[in-house]
């Protein structure tokens, strides 16, 4: 295998985008989101996508060996900080709806509220290289970061999957 540093890529930018179920998911890394709402700004740790697994080992009576090991439970969750104060941001962290009027947003937080499930988009940009995960999903943990003189106003985010994950990268297309 040949070393090749132009193929290390790094998340220099991209976009958490959400929509409503009847949203298109996407088939390519560069396809034009319809149905999603762009969420801002993410802090500067990025998204974070996480697996878990637990496996349980099958033990025989002979030997006391493992002869299978089984997958019992898997996920996969996007962890992400949104630093925008803005509609979109605050119904999908809050799970509610904004009512709008010519002075104010008002809404009501419900901490039970995590807005459904929703289509997901992932955009990952570097220079010409774009990477994009979409997935069914729901908001499954939110933490707020508070008021804080000379901080962003910030909201913690988890999203947990339901389903399998659609990755479309330009990165590894064809030569021909």
């Amino acid at each position: 295998m040949t070393l090749n540093a132009t193929k290390v890529l790094t998340g220099i930018a991209g976009e958490v985008s959400v929509g409503l179920l009847t949203a298109t998911p996407p088939v390519t890394a560069a396809a034009v989101l319809t149905g999603y709402d762009g969420l801002g700004y993410v802090g500067p740790d990025g998204v974070t996508p996480k697996n878990d697994k637990t496996a349980k080992d099958l033990t025989a009576w002979q030997n006391n060996a493992v002869v299978r090991t089984l997958i019992t439970d898997a996920k996969r969750t996007y962890e992400f900080t949104l630093w925008e104060t803005s509609l979109e941001t605050i119904e999908f962290a809050y799970g509610t709806t904004v009512t709008q009027t010519i002075t104010e947003g008002t809404y009501t937080i419900d901490p039970s509220a995590t807005g459904g499930r929703r289509k997901f988009v992932i955009d990952v940009v570097d220079g010409d290289n774009a990477h994009r995960e979409a997935f069914d999903g729901e908001l499954t943990s939110m933490e707020e970061a508070g008021w804080k003189n000379g901080e962003a106003v910030a909201f913690k985010c988890a999203v947990t999957v339901y389903g399998s994950v659609a990755v479309m990268d330009t990165a590894l297309k064809s030569a021909v």
